[in-house]
């Protein structure tokens, strides 16, 4: 059968006539313009500036191993730097081979978008194998991505299969990547999980200097008058009942000179936090921050850094969240709002 012509969709009124011929796998000849070909590929460019052997032959550059069309959309997207979707439907994966070969960007960058949008369990492991090969590293990452999801669908499949008998390497890495990614996973469950934690630590904190400043519904400083019928909850009232049943249980427990109440030591320990917070000791009126400030001074605790750490861990929690508020709110929640130098004890109603 002799060779067949593609006549490329470019205008020979503007451009002079073809002086390369591209050579396919099926015998099929592309016509092309090698000032074209070298402006838009460095890989073309050195094969044109090879001299040819005899002056009068014709300058035939071979793309083999790839479909016929695949190479004549490879050709038109040089002159008209377009791809349909038809094109990249059916030759994606080809054009991804010849625009990393053949060192054109610009489609690499299309094709790696192209298939990444066409990524499925069937093709994956396929798309894996060639990301790696053409040095894709976003396409490597959103395959990676789809296994580790679908990875029992995927196991399933043939290209799994051929992988797992030919490329125990590659089958490695991806292995290897969904245990990282799901140690990743739990870590970062568990550090929100701990900020969490952090987050309430610091409302509990807020709520301890409201209740300790303007008072609440049950408990509140010895100047404040506290009338149930004329008080409301607060905005974190949640928060602030525990804490004032926990408050009115530390004022009458008989156990906790002992040490012998658990309740107890969980208002102790909040004490301690605020004092380790609290940045005005002098007009602070929370119970005994000033004290337990002085003693840790004069004491030097083995355990200050570890209190001074979660200390900061809850500022930073706090500030993390009033920092998803709305500015007005963000502004109320990180107030001082400590300004009375006398130190007071709570009232109970």
């Amino acid at each position: 059968m002799g060779a067949q012509t593609i006549i490329e969709p470019y205008t020979t009124q503007v451009l002079p006539e073809p002086d390369v011929f591209i050579h396919t796998s099926g015998g099929t000849r592309i016509q092309a313009h090698s000032n074209v070909l070298a402006s838009v590929s460095p890989v073309f460019e050195n094969i044109i500036d090879q001299p040819c052997k005899h002056r009068s032959s014709e300058r035939i550059i071979q793309i083999h191993g790839v479909p016929c069309n695949a190479v004549a959309a490879f050709i038109t997207f040089l002159y008209s730097s377009m791809c349909d979707e038809d094109e990249m439907d059916k030759y994606g994966m080809h054009l991804l081979t010849l625009s990393h070969v053949y060192k054109v960007p610009k489609l690499k960058q299309s094709c790696i978008k192209g298939l990444t949008q066409r990524l499925t369990v069937e093709n994956v492991v396929d798309l894996l194998q060639l990301a790696r090969l053409c040095d894709a590293p976003d396409l490597r990452v959103k395959c990676m991505k789809l296994l580790t999801t679908h990875f029992k669908a995927v196991e399933k499949t043939e290209g799994w299969e051929f992988l797992n008998q030919n490329d125990p390497w590659l089958e490695l890495e991806i292995l290897r990547f969904m245990d990282e990614n799901e140690t990743r996973k739990e870590k970062s469950r568990r550090h929100k999980k701990e900020q969490e934690l952090y987050a309430q630590l610091g409302e509990a904190m807020e709520c301890l200097e409201h209740i300790c400043t303007e008072g609440c519904t049950d408990v509140g400083p010895c100047h404040v008058e506290i009338r149930k019928e004329k008080r409301k909850p607060c905005s974190k009232f949640s928060t602030c009942q525990n804490l004032q049943l926990l408050i009115r249980h530390f004022a009458t427990c008989k156990k906790r000179m002992n040490g012998g109440c658990l309740r107890c030591k969980r208002m102790w320990q909040l004490f301690k936090l605020h004092s380790y917070v609290c940045q005005q000791t002098d007009s602070c009126k929370v119970p005994l921050c000033r004290q337990i400030q002085l003693k840790m001074q004069q004491e030097k605790r083995k355990d200050d850094p570890r209190w001074k750490l979660l200390a900061k861990k809850v500022a930073s929690a706090k500030v993390i969240c009033s920092l998803s508020f709305p500015k007005r709110k963000r502004d109320e929640h990180i107030r001082v709002m400590i300004n009375n130098p006398e130190i007071r004890t709570f009232e109970l109603q």
